[in-house]
Formats: C-alpha cells, sequence, structure tokens
C-alpha cells in the first residue's frame, strides 16, 4: 500500500504522524511511503532521516494526498487537509467526532474512510493508541497550570507544594484514567494535596496508592462542588470512549473558586468535562472566565513533539501495517476505529453526541 503522510497545520502542532524507524519497517514490509518535506523537523527528524530509511519525501501535501492511498496524520483533518482528501483515502488519525459536528459532515460528504485513533480498542478494551497522549497531556495539565499559579502570570502566587510555614496547593481531578492518574502521579510528586475523583472503584485505590497526600473520592455533586471551590488546580480528564464529554464541572463550581485558581481540561477534544471550558490553540491557550485562568489547548502532547512523536509512533506502527494489509477489517479493535466511511458515521457513539 501507498502510505502518505503530510505535514500538521494545527497551531504549533509539532508532531509528525510516524517517525523514521516506523516508516523503515513499512518499507520493508514492502509499503511504500510518502511523506511531505519538513514534516518531521519540529520532532527532530530530518527529510534525510526518511530517505536514509527508504522513504519519498515529496515538496507538497498535495503530492502526498496525490500518491498515497492510507493517509496517516496525527491531529484531524483541517481546512487544506480537508479540500485534499478524496473518497478512495483511508483517514487514520486522531478524530475526536463527537464534539466537531461540522468535520463529521465534511468526511461524510468526502465519502472516505475514516479510522480513528481514540476509538481502537486493543483485545482488553483498553484504548492504546490514546494512552501516549493521554499521559503526556496528563503531565503537561500539572506542569503548565503550576507556572500559571505564578502571580506573573495572573495566578494567586503559590508553589504548588508549598515549604515549611507555606501551605501545600490543592489540586482536584476529575477522572483517574491515563490522564488523569498521571496528572495525580506528576501533582503529588510536588508536595500538593490531591483529590481524584473517579466512579471507579478499582482506580480510587489506585489513586491512593500514589501517596498518602492524594485521596480517592466518589464524584457525589456535593463532593465535587466543595473540593472544586477550594482547588488552586482543577484538571479535567474524563473520557466516555468516543462520545462527548459529560459536564462534570459546572459553571457554577467554577465560579466559586478563588481568582487565579487554574482550570485544565484535558477532555476539551471531546467537548470538555469542564462546563466553561472552550477550545483554545498554543497561539493563544489561556482565556478568564470569572478570575479564573482556563487552558484548554486542543493538542496538549503537540508541545512535547519529539516526546510525543516517538510516544505515537510505536503505539501506531503495528495498527498502520495491520491496515496497510488489507485485511484488517477482521482485527475486532481496528474496526472499533471505524468512525466514518462511505458517507455515514458508523462509530455509535459519535451520532449519540
Amino acid at each position: 500500500m501507498r502510505i502518505g503522510i503530510p505535514r500538521e497545520l494545527k497551531p504549533r502542532e509539532g508532531r509528525v504522524g510516524l517517525i523514521p524507524a516506523a516508516c523503515g519497517e513499512l518499507v520493508r514490509q514492502g509499503h511504500e511511503v510518502f511523506i511531505e518535506a519538513s514534516a518531521g523537523e519540529n520532532s527532530g527528524y530530518t527529510d534525510e532521516q526518511y530517505k536514509a530509511l527508504g522513504v519519498t519525501v515529496v515538496p507538497t501535501a498535495d503530492e502526498v494526498y496525490e500518491q498515497g492511498e492510507m493517509i496517516v496524520k496525527v491531529k484531524e483533518p483541517i481546512g487544506p487537509d480537508l479540500d485534499r482528501l478524496r473518497k478512495e483515502h483511508l483517514l487514520f488519525c486522531y478524530l475526536h467526532l463527537a464534539a466537531e459536528p461540522e468535520l463529521t459532515r465534511r468526511l461524510k460528504e468526502i465519502g472516505n474512510t475514516s479510522v480513528a485513533f481514540e476509538t481502537v480498542e486493543d483485545q482488553h478494551g483498553r484504548l492504546p493508541l490514546l494512552a501516549p497522549m493521554s499521559d503526556i497531556a496528563g503531565r503537561i495539565s500539572i506542569q503548565v497550570a503550576t507556572h500559571l499559579l505564578h502571580q506573573p502570570e495572573g495566578g494567586k502566587g503559590i508553589l504548588l507544594g508549598g515549604i515549611p510555614a507555606a501551605k501545600r496547593g490543592k489540586v482536584v481531578i476529575m477522572g483517574c484514567g491515563m490522564a488523569g492518574g498521571n496528572a495525580a502521579k506528576l501533582a503529588a510528586g510536588m508536595g500538593a494535596e490531591v483529590v481524584v475523583f473517579d466512579k471507579d472503584p478499582d482506580k480510587l485505590m489506585q489513586a491512593r496508592e500514589i501517596g498518602p497526600n492524594v485521596s480517592g473520592l466518589y464524584p457525589h455533586t456535593d463532593d465535587v462542588i466543595e473540593a472544586v471551590k477550594t482547588a488552586d488546580i482543577v484538571v479535567g480528564a474524563v473520557l466516555v470512549t468516543g462520545a462527548r464529554a459529560p459536564h462534570v464541572v459546572t459553571a457554577e463550581a467554577v465560579r466559586q473558586m478563588q481568582p487565579g485558581s487554574v482550570v485544565v481540561d484535558i477532555s476539551v477534544d471531546q467537548g470538555g468535562c469542564v462546563e466553561t471550558t472552550r477550545p483554545t490553540t498554543y497561539d493563544d491557550p489561556t482565556y478568564t472566565w470569572e478570575g479564573v485562568t482556563h487552558f484548554t489547548v486542543t493538542n496538549m502532547p503537540g508541545a512535547v513533539p519529539r516526546t510525543a512523536s516517538q510516544a505515537l509512533s510505536a503505539a501506531i506502527a503495528p495498527y498502520v501495517g495491520r491496515l496497510a494489509q488489507g485485511d484488517w477489517r477482521e482485527h475486532p479493535g481496528l474496526v472499533k476505529g471505524l468512525n466514518v466511511e462511505a458517507g455515514k458515521v458508523v462509530h455509535p457513539a459519535v451520532p449519540d453526541a
């Protein structure tokens, strides 16, 4: 199969669909790989590194889409990407269609086959292609929020972990999956008081095992409101596979937070689990609502493209190979990744959203 890798177009998105080593494996399997010139530069990979492994570097995205039968991207197609997609293309990337009705409409009009990273499942029902980016986003959420608490950034002026004679900061995390769990680990390691809400008793147990400064609680509405209004940082990390994220933190709860507090909603790709969330980009990553700073960038891992591209390639490469073989419909987990085909939405969670 001919596999095309275009340069990402979202603002400050430095990731690349496949790193050179992953492309080399595909070439050895007998596939042809075409990549747009400079597509890997922000991840630390030169065109020469791709060429050395048998990849064809082409000067424009037009040529990538012209040559490619399967298009492997990181983020959802936007603008010129959509203009270049054809009915014959197999698209493999993050889509998050539950929060993107216009993108869903365009893909239906194009009539191509679209397989989304975030709904592909392994044999245990886990989301192996979402997991590495959730890991990174969870860590970024705390790194960024800690900085936003600094007074020059408009924050309330606290050191998250505190020091002797000064109080610790408080972090409230909604959801203890891959993203929320890693946010909790980083916040706890910095010495903060951490409260994690989740409905899964096993995840609450895992949260407590992080350390003595971490509490795992069931998300009763009154308990969530009470925790949020006293939090210095609130991290939204709720995921319902393929579906729009539910609002588990209300606008009224955010309104009760102290000025200079911070909200980071990792769930923004799926619409956000905090009612006051709206999507932002790294060109203008934050906004203030009722005195509370919100960081809601839709491609958080794009800030660390070298790390993210390596982790993403390791996760998706075997699936790219299976898709390229042509027998992927015999793979139940890949079939669950199918979101749009022949002008119809086929993933059940998307129309529900």
